[in-house]
């Protein structure tokens, strides 16, 4: 039953790269939420630092294995926290993808056993906002290609998708937190 609950009050923010989902983390998180930074940056972050060739660009199976990882462990760290936890990406966006660049089968069974809130926040496609940088050098066609495969893939897992408007960070959390109903099942 606990796992259950931690479920319910794990809740994944996906959807299109440079579509805001860290910026609204930073809302909720300086609203007193925790929340937990996308897998992806912080492995490139390390990789740079260390030299290593776990990068999406110079190997994407590696880098995905090691998104998998570090979600799980992501998941088992965030136990410590009552009430909603915010996850920027996680364990579905990493196997999703890797399952798409392998046809390694993972994905069904690593994301049945380790599960989210069923409601999952989707930020859509939005080229008014979206910029590369260092850690993502893809494009805006290569993104919204990204956001279709979560979009198939997350209803078949189970999961209910939530668009979330485009709005300012502030209106975007309070809509998820009105969406969520306020306060987080007690763990």
């Amino acid at each position: 039953m606990k796992g259950c609950l931690l479920q319910n009050r794990f809740v994944l923010i996906s959807g299109c790269s440079g579509g805001g989902k860290s910026t609204l983390l930073a809302e909720l998180r300086a609203r007193g939420y925790p929340a937990v930074e996308e897998p992806g940056r912080r492995i490139i972050a390390d990789e740079r630092a260390s030299g290593g060739s776990a990068l999406p660009w110079i190997d994407a199976a590696a880098f995905l294995r090691r998104a998998v990882d570090v979600a799980l462990q992501d998941m088992e760290m965030a136990k410590v926290h009552s009430g909603w936890v915010f996850f920027d990406r996680g364990l579905v966006d990493a196997a999703s993808a890797l399952e798409a660049l392998t046809g390694e089968p993972e994905l069904r069974s690593v994301c049945s056993a380790h599960r989210y809130h069923r409601r999952v926040f989707m930020t859509p496609p939005w080229p008014e906002i979206y910029v590369t940088d260092t850690e993502r050098r893809h494009g805006f066609e290569a993104a919204t290609a990204e956001h279709q495969r979560l979009i198939a893939t997350l209803p078949m897992l189970g999961y209910d998708i939530t668009n979330l408007p485009k709005l300012s960070p502030s209106a975007r959390a309070d809509f998820v937190l009105a969406t969520l109903g306020g306060a987080a099942p007690a763990a």
